[in-house]
């Protein structure tokens, strides 16, 4: 049984919405005499706006009296998400799915001082504080629906509110797109899931994986299968247990340049997605020109991580 992540099969949950901008789709574009679709943000690009959020938000805090450390744990090599298609046999062979990143990235929120701060101040100056950072119990409420069905909401406010704003200039209208570009796959995750030319190219990749002497159905399985091993070896044979990641994440990320994966992963959510595009191409694209928004903002507030 084929077991994709849905949402994040090919590139960055930013680019799981309606077509992609740029390449064939730009100069096809200009030949057509139309305007490109808005491109979606790079994991770096997105790195690099939450980066200048953190800043704003700090310096806002800053200006109400109180202390707001900036979340900058990680280096931008280990800040790499993983996504279902890995196909970077250099990273694979430094990182492999990133299990030691995520232990440490988790340590990094376990230190995270503004809990620490925050709980140290008295009852009236926690409640200012809180205020200060998002509004409180006054703050705005902001409703998005749901592809699916349905609808989420958000309530921000404060420092929070401010640094958004600056960034993508509306706030309620990024959270309201943003939710909406990034269910889609509700709506075509099955099919995804059954269609034809990417299961075929997972079989593809599955047979390369078993003659590398890793016998997985499927990217996930084998993701999970490294997880499993790591908990059961647990710290006394972490290196063992590291080893072995490396060993899989490899023959993954080598298997997938070999079979394509990514490219027909793409091609064929592209193509499920470009289906929804009469109903939805609208906030996509709104989505995807708010966060450029944000992102030219963005590097006029912090350089990118090093």
């Amino acid at each position: 049984m084929l077991t994709l992540s849905l949402g994040v099969v090919v590139a960055s949950a930013a680019a799981t919405a309606i077509g992609y901008a740029g390449g064939d789709d730009g100069a096809q574009a200009q030949r057509d005499g139309r305007e490109p679709r808005p491109a979606a943000l790079t994991w770096q690009q997105e790195l690099r706006v939450s980066d200048a959020q953190q800043r704003l938000m700090s310096r806002c805090m800053k200006r109400q009296g109180f202390t707001y450390w900036e979340d900058l744990g990680m280096t931008l090599e280990e800040s790499r998400p993983v996504r279902y298609v890995q196909d970077d046999v250099r990273w694979a062979r430094s990182h492999g799915y990133g299990g030691r990143i995520e232990a440490k990235s988790e340590r990094v929120r376990e230190r995270n001082p503004v809990g620490t701060y925050r709980d140290a101040l008295s009852a009236s100056r926690r409640a200012a504080f809180d205020i200060a950072l998002d509004g409180g119990a006054d703050a705005r409420t902001f409703v998005a629906p749901l592809p699916g069905g349905g609808e989420i909401r958000k309530r921000v406010g404060g420092c929070t509110e401010e640094a958004e704003r600056e960034l993508y200039g509306d706030p309620a209208e990024w959270f309201r797109t943003s939710k909406i570009a990034m269910g889609l796959t509700s709506l075509y995750g099955d099919d995804l899931m059954k269609d034809r030319q990417l299961t075929a190219t997972i079989r593809a990749w599955a047979r390369c994986m078993k003659d590398a002497g890793q016998p997985y159905q499927d990217p996930q399985t084998a993701r999970d299968a490294v997880r499993v091993n790591t908990s059961r070896l647990g710290t006394a044979r972490a290196d063992e247990a590291f080893a072995t990641e490396l060993r899989t994440a490899v023959a993954d990320a080598t298997c997938a340049r070999e079979t394509s994966l990514r490219a027909v992963a793409t091609a064929r959510e592209t193509y499920y997605q470009d289906r929804l595009r009469d109903r939805y191409g609208e906030d996509v694209d709104t989505y995807r020109n708010l966060g450029q928004r944000a992102y030219d903002r963005a590097v006029q507030v912090v350089p990118a991580r090093g």
